[in-house]
């Protein structure tokens, strides 16, 4: 019989075990070793040592953030989507000017890596000021929401 089994098989059917009716070997089992209690007081050379930003604030994440994906689109693209929707005969001009709607198009914003070459209209409902000054200096403009 193997020497590691003998003491359990014995015990069988007593209450204790062999280790008495009080003490560390009673009531709520093994408990582990992963417990925070004593971080700021007993262990807290622990902390210092091991954990340094334990009790550094991590801040909050809103929900809502974490599901919305922005569409952006940049302004050295708009030429090439200009050339594409009049290929496919969707092009819209208003004032004699390319008129993109890049909402209705599923881009959410607009920035400004790259150049433009023509002069359009644009509506967006987010860009950046890199975006409007590129749109503006090739004489095009750009609309929000409601002025277009």
């Amino acid at each position: 019989m193997p020497t590691r089994d003998r003491k359990v098989r014995k015990q069988r059917g007593s209450r204790t075990h062999g280790w008495g009716q009080i003490g560390q070997h009673r009531a709520r089992g093994g408990r582990g070793g992963t417990g925070k209690a004593g971080l700021d007081k007993h262990k807290w050379t622990y902390v210092v040592k091991h954990d340094p930003n334990y009790w550094i604030k991590k801040g909050f994440v809103s929900t809502k953030t974490l599901n919305t994906k922005v569409n952006i689109i940049n302004v050295g693209k708009l030429d090439d989507l200009a050339d594409r929707l009049d290929s496919e005969k969707k092009l819209e001009r208003k004032e004699k000017k390319i008129f993109l709607d890049l909402e209705s198009l599923g881009f959410d914003k607009l920035l400004g890596t790259g150049s433009v070459a023509k002069p359009m209209l644009v509506k967006v409902a987010a860009y950046s000021e890199a975006a409007s000054r590129k749109l503006e200096e090739a004489g095009g403009q750009i609309f929000q929401d409601a002025e277009a």
